[in-house]
This record gives C-alpha cells, sequence and structure tokens, in this order.
C-alpha cells in the first residue's frame, strides 16, 4: 500500500515559492503569515483530556455533521507553540474542508493551561497523546484517527507509534510528522550553531516566560532564579526538564525522549515531511533511520522548517495538501469527500 501511497503524492512535489528559495526565508515567513480559518471560527469547541492522576489538557475540537463517519486527525504542535499557532490553524481548516474531523491538542502547559498541572512537558512524553488518543476511541467512537505533529510534536507522534508497534489500536490509520526532531541531540546541537541564534533566542525567550509563570503557580517545586546562566535550550533541559523528569542529564533525556531509536517499530501508515535545507533540524537524523516498509519520507531540497511555502498558483502550504492527500488514500471512508 504505502507503495501506491508513494507514487501517489510524488506527482505532487514542493516546488518553493520563487522569492522563498531561502531556508531561513520559508521558516520564518511561514510562522508569520496569517491564516484565514473561516470553518474554524464556525466550528471549535474546548475540552478537556484527563491524561494522568496530575494533569489535564486542552484541545480544540471541530467536528463534522457525522463526525464517527469521518477520518479524524488529531494534531499536535512544536516546542511552545499551541492550538493557535498558525501551522495548526491552516492545517486544521484544509481538514475541515477535506471532510475530516480535527482535534488540535495542546501539549502540558501550553496555550495558557499552566494551571492544569503541576509537571512540565517534554519532548517523548506519548502517554498524553496516548490518553487522549484512547478516548476518542471509546469514549466518541471514532475509529479512523489520524496522529499528526509538528517539529517536537512530530517527536511525539512517531514515538508512541513506534510504542504501540504492532499492538496499535485498530483506528489508528496512519500518523503524519511534518519536520519531526526525532534525534534530539542532534537537534540540540544544530540550534547552537551561530546561524541559528535567532531561532534559539525566540524559543528561549518562550521557555523563560512559560518557566515563571509555572514558578508562581508552584512556587514550591520550580526556582526562576536558575534561569539566569541558562544560554542554550541544552542547558534549559538540564536544569529543568531533565531533573524534572528523572534523566541523569540532558543527553539522557534526548537519547530516552528521540523518536530515533525506535522509528524501526513502526506498523502504522507512516508519512514524514522534511526539507533538507530546515536549519535546526538537520537532515542527517534521517540517514541512518533502518528502512521501514510503513514509513514514507518525502525529503523537499527546499522548504525551511515547517515552511513549505508554494509557489503562486498552487495550495500554499505543500504540509497542508500532502497530509489531506495521505489521509484520503489510507482512510476506509467510502464518502463522496474522502473517497
Amino acid at each position: 500500500m504505502m507503495k501506491d501511497i508513494a507514487e501517489r503524492l510524488s506527482q505532487k512535489p514542493f516546488t518553493p515559492h520563487p522569492a522563498l528559495r531561502n531556508a531561513h526565508a520559508q521558516t520564518i515567513v511561514g510562522s508569520l503569515i496569517r491564516r484565514r480559518v473561516p470553518l474554524l471560527e464556525s466550528n471549535t469547541e474546548p475540552r478537556l483530556f484527563d491524561v494522568a492522576s496530575n494533569a489535564r489538557v486542552l484541545a480544540h475540537c471541530s467536528w463534522q455533521r457525522e463526525a464517527r463517519s469521518r477520518p479524524t486527525l488529531v494534531i499536535v504542535h512544536g516546542l511552545e507553540g499551541s492550538s493557535i499557532s498558525p501551522y495548526m490553524l491552516g492545517t486544521a481548516e484544509k481538514a475541515l474542508r477535506a471532510g475530516f474531523n480535527c482535534v488540535r491538542l495542546n501539549v502540558r502547559n501550553c496555550g495558557g493551561t499552566a494551571h492544569l498541572t503541576q509537571t512540565l512537558y517534554h519532548a517523548g512524553l506519548t502517554d498524553d497523546l496516548r490518553a487522549v488518543t484512547g478516548e476518542l476511541i471509546e469514549r466518541d467512537r471514532l475509529d479512523e484517527i489520524y496522529l499528526m505533529g509538528f517539529s517536537l510534536g512530530g517527536n511525539v507522534a512517531l514515538k508512541l507509534a513506534s510504542e504501540y508497534a504492532a499492538d496499535a489500536p485498530r483506528a489508528l490509520r496512519g500518523v503524519i510528522a511534518v519536520s519531526p526532531s526525532i534525534h534530539l541531540s542532534i537537534c540540540a546541537r544544530a540550534m547552537e550553531m551561530r546561524s541559528n541564534a535567532l531561532y534559539q533566542m525566540r524559543f528561549l525567550r518562550a521557555l523563560r516566560r512559560s518557566l515563571r509563570i509555572k514558578a508562581r503557580l508552584f512556587p514550591d517545586r520550580y526556582d526562576a532564579s536558575l534561569l539566569k546562566g541558562i544560554k542554550s535550550i541544552r542547558q534549559f533541559d538540564d536544569t529543568y526538564i531533565a531533573p524534572h523528569w528523572g534523566f541523569r542529564d540532558a543527553e539522557d533525556y534526548y537519547a530516552k525522549a528521540s523518536a530515533f531509536p525506535l522509528i524501526g517499530r513502526v506498523k502504522v501508515p507512516t508519512l514524514i515531511l522534511h526539507a533538507k535545507d530546515d536549519p535546526f533540524i538537520p537532515f542527517s537524523q534521517f540517514e541512518e533511520v533502518e528502512e521501514n516498509p510503513s514509513l514514507l519520507l518525502m525529503a523537499a531540497e527546499r522548504g525551511g522548517h515547517v515552511g513549505f511555502i508554494a509557489r503562486a498558483g498552487e495550495d500554499r502550504f505543500w504540509y497542508e495538501t500532502m497530509t489531506a492527500q495521505f489521509v484520503r488514500l489510507t482512510s476506509r471512508c467510502q464518502t463522496e469527500v474522502c473517497a
């Protein structure tokens, strides 16, 4: 099946907008373009999921009229993003227009939800996505679910699919990952390059802001004064994430939270979209991924990080088009919209 899907998807390769052939241009402009989302504006409801005894997460759900008969796309954002990040909104709007349900999931503490748990999140925390998926299957009785993740969220989705291996729920029909950080150590090193100083500064600003909020809410648990000496994401992970979750240090965290070592176990149809010029998620992380007949890697020469802004006259964001097509090709749905 994946061979046929590959042939179909390859008919629409990514061609960058002529004014945005540079990786940084694709990355930055892609994060700034506002999405028009009229369908979401009229069809979105918040929902809380209990994912652990001490944690709840917030999702924004958009349903078709006959929700159970339609595929459901569950989307997870990247580092310090949220359910209203531009790429989340654009993808959800495209999904609704294609006839799918869509659940935009905030990971722990994101999207204004720091008060819902005393804990932090990390790049390999699959328990929450597993709990949300399970509830959608058992309580909502949805039988066609697709997990999709961007960047850090892509690692989470791929790692969960790897953990499921051959025991994945029958309702899990596929996984899509866009610019996923599957080898966290390699990505952390790339982020420390001088050419990525702007990105690291932006992420660190968001991480500091989030940690200060947690410290105000739970002063006995978090020491915000330690932020003063942190100058890299690796140092943040060493100071806060690793000890909080019981990892020895940042490197131990990266090794155990990465999808890379397990990705050969994925058994559900899986699509990875990545640009070879991604500035801080190096393509080299995929070079040693063992061949897996369930996994399709579509690697564009250009596209930046979660950019993929196409040339004029085509759908603006290539990953949105590829996602909708992948769901159509793997779905059991026999409706006119999904056929």
